[in-house]
């Protein structure tokens, strides 16, 4: 018998300090790389978006990945190419920390479609609120120096 699972991650990590150090003009190249992360792990990148200090995906984890190894591997590799291009001069590296949340497969489009409309909705709520917000959903209990 096979074994079978399904488990959506939405993923957030964000710029050390939240310092805005993710031109916009390069977000793509940003999203592409890390897409490349992602396959290189044999999983699926459903939608990547975010702003210019923080990042969202959607991801499906291949079960022989660990999640903290995943998102260490995408920060890390991250890290070095942004460094490498000359196009991120005010980026010095990611947070420690990040959200991982799990969805399931019937609220796939719903998270999609959040991450889809990231600058959108970061016109109106700061990172800092929507970071609350997706924990307080979540039930996660923070430790608000960590927010800041």
């Amino acid at each position: 018998m096979n074994s079978y699972r399904q488990i959506l991650y939405h993923i957030v990590f964000c710029t050390h300090d939240r310092h805005p150090a993710l031109p916009q003009q390069f977000h793509e190249e940003l999203y592409r790389y890390i897409w490349g992360i992602v396959k290189n792990r044999n999983s699926v990148l459903y939608r990547i978006n975010g702003t210019c200090n923080h990042v969202h995906l959607l991801s499906d984890l291949h079960p022989s990945v660990c999640l903290a190894d995943y998102i260490k591997e995408i920060k890390t590799a991250s890290n070095l190419w942004m460094k490498s291009t000359g196009n991120f001069p005010g980026f010095h590296s990611w947070s420690a920390g990040y959200a991982a949340l799990t969805y399931g497969y019937r609220d796939k489009e719903m998270i999609v479609n959040y991450i889809k409309k990231q600058k959108e909705h970061h016109k109106k709520v700061t990172f800092e609120d929507e970071y609350r917000a997706l924990l307080k959903e979540q039930g996660i209990v923070w430790d608000e120096r960590y927010i800041f």
